[in-house]
């Protein structure tokens, strides 16, 4: 149990970076104490702004001189792992943007890591706290749909977020941005580790305008109990699109079904002549000056059972089984031929 404030260190100084210090200085059990970034003047920028005087460009020098209890890395998803390993060895717990790593390597390298050291990790697969899919996962628990047989699954992004919000789009892929929150969602509502997966995908838009990665990615998964979903994701959703994300879903069981669209909502729009907005009050958004929707939820939940010392809602196997699927996924789509899932 906590007895006094979580020091907490923060490696990543981007938005999200300071979207994660601005939660832990309102929670009562937590304080920001330092924040690191390779970029010297803007780990020193979101410091200010946060109050805080510990900025850093080595996480190593963080880690032995900040006097942190708990590391929260919000770095680009290929930088994940030497951070997680080296928090670890120094004893300390975290909270991982999603995803966990994009090798697999690197996956099993954090998960020795954690375990050999005694400390905690729980990835940011912040779509479990989304409350729409909540209360269909609630649904599925009370039995109300049956046995899942079937989804659908689409989480699709406006293609400014590759082109222009992220730095970092060519080093990584929409799987890892977008796919690691569907994937997990998928294996969260069937109770089932994906046993087999057959995928394609498309390239040429992204390039063209400068940034080269996949577009898109078609998924179709196996579960372990028989399950079967299709997963769509990519980034190349027009930009006039009202909301940043395209996200629908459908499941189907042996005694009913449930239809969610959570790409945008009816309850506020905002018409002008320059056009339409749906403004965000779902996923992350202020009231009162405090961080509010699912999306900061999660964050909260960590600081939570870090005081408490109850389980992860998302252990980390769930985070480490779902970039290990989505490895087969790329695999399967540079192959173009099914591809089961290695889980060892």
């Amino acid at each position: 149990m906590l007895t006094s404030r979580m020091k907490v260190a923060i490696v990543g100084a981007g938005l999200w970076g300071e979207n994660h210090g601005r939660l832990y200085q309102d929670h009562p059990l937590t304080e920001v104490v330092a924040v690191c970034d390779r970029d010297a003047a803007r780990a020193a920028a979101l410091a200010g702004t946060l109050g805080v005087s510990g900025v850093y460009t080595d996480h190593r020098e963080m880690l032995a001189h900040s006097g942190c209890d708990v590391l929260a890395i919000v770095t680009p998803d290929f930088a994940h792992a030497d951070i997680a390993i080296d928090a670890a060895n120094a004893g300390r717990s975290m909270i991982i943007e999603k995803p966990l790593a994009t090798t697999r390597e690197d996956v099993f390298r954090i998960r020795e890591a954690v375990e050999r050291n005694g400390v905690r990790a729980m990835v940011d697969l912040h779509n479990r706290w989304s409350p729409a899919f909540h209360v269909a996962h609630q649904s599925l628990e009370r039995g109300e749909l049956g046995d899942l047989v079937s989804a659908y699954f689409r989480l699709n992004d406006v293609r400014s977020v590759a082109t222009d919000m992220l730095s970092w789009a060519a080093r990584s892929s929409i799987l890892w941005f977008l796919g690691s929150h569907s994937l997990d969602t998928l294996r969260w509502f069937f109770g089932s580790e994906v046993k087999r997966v057959f995928a394609v995908s498309r390239s040429g838009l992204l390039r063209s305008l400068g940034v080269d990665t996949v577009d898109l990615y078609q998924s179709t998964l196996e579960f372990g109990n028989g399950g079967i979903a299709q997963m769509e994701n990519g980034w190349i959703t027009p930009n006039g699109n009202p909301n940043v994300n395209d996200i629908k879903c459908n499941l189907l069981g042996t005694k009913g079904m449930i239809a969610i669209d959570a790409s945008h909502h009816t309850l506020l729009q905002k018409v002008t002549d320059t056009g339409v907005e749906v403004p965000d009050m779902l996923v992350k958004h202020r009231i009162y000056g405090e961080a509010k929707g699912f999306a900061f939820e999660s964050i909260r939940t960590f600081i939570d059972r870090m005081a408490d010392g109850r389980p992860f809602p998302v252990t980390l196997e769930d985070a480490a089984n779902t970039s290990l699927s989505i490895l087969a996924i790329m695999d399967s789509a540079a192959r173009r031929e099914p591809v089961d899932v290695d889980y060892g």
